[in-house]
Formats: C-alpha cells, structure tokens, sequence
C-alpha cells in the first residue's frame, strides 16, 4: 500500500490534535496505535514509513513530562518480572537445600542398607520355625 500524499501532514495534524487532548477519531492515548488511529493512517506508516514522526511524537510527550502508555506498559512489566525473577531465586535456593537433604538422606540410606547387608552375610543360615495355630475343621 503506497502512502497518501497527504500522509506526513495528517499525521502531524493528529499529533496536535491528541497532544492539546482534542482528538476526533481516537482515544487521545498517547500511543503510536492511537496516533495512526486519529491521523486514519495504518501504524505501520509510522513505525515503517515514517519513524522520525514516530520519534517526534514520543519526544514530544516525554518533553511535557509525560510518559507514552507503550512506556509505562513496559515499565509495569519489567516491575513483575524482576519480582518474578526474585521468587525464583527464592524457589531455587529451596530447591537446592532440600536437594542437599535428600542427598544425605539416600547417602545414609545405602550406608544402613549396605550395613545391614553385611550383618545378613555373617550370620549363620538360620531358619526358625515359627509355631503355627491349629486350623479350625481339620
């Protein structure tokens, strides 16, 4: 799709618009899909045609001490991931102590078993006959 001639003018027309919070066509959100909305322009024609109005726009909204939605978006989800990242680290370091437990505790299993085993070898080939109780009816 070719741009319209008119395009660049538009799209500043839209900045103005949503930046002085008159917009007509969109939310008045001060993101690149709100500014395509209100010039009517696919988002494309700013990220892929013209990025330097993407970047003037963006400049424009961090210049009146207000960050852009796509910004504060990315902040919030950077905030959850590294809370995320610290509760790993948490489940890690568990992990890795009851892992050091149950290391010791099969450790002392096979020591028991192998000890156990030894005793069993030097004992004599004993068997006990073990008293049985008298069957009813026979």
């Amino acid at each position: 799709m070719s741009p319209v001639p008119d395009e660049r003018d538009r799209i500043r027309s839209a900045m103005n618009r949503i930046l002085t919070g008159t917009p007509e066509h969109s939310n008045g959100a001060l993101t690149i899909v709100a500014l395509a909305t209100e010039a009517e322009v696919p988002r494309n024609a700013l990220t892929q045609r013209h990025p330097d109005l993407k970047n003037e726009f963006y400049a424009k909204v961090r210049a009146r001490g207000q960050t852009p939605e796509s910004e504060k978006r990315l902040r919030e989800q950077v905030r959850k991931l590294r809370e995320l990242r610290a509760a790993d680290g948490e489940e890690l370091q568990q992990l890795r102590s009851d892992n050091q437990a149950l290391v010791g505790a099969l450790h002392q299993a096979v020591m028991e078993n192998r000890q156990l085993r030894q005793q069993l070898a030097q004992q004599p080939g004993i068997v006990r006959l073990l008293p049985t109780q008298p069957r009813p009816g026979i």
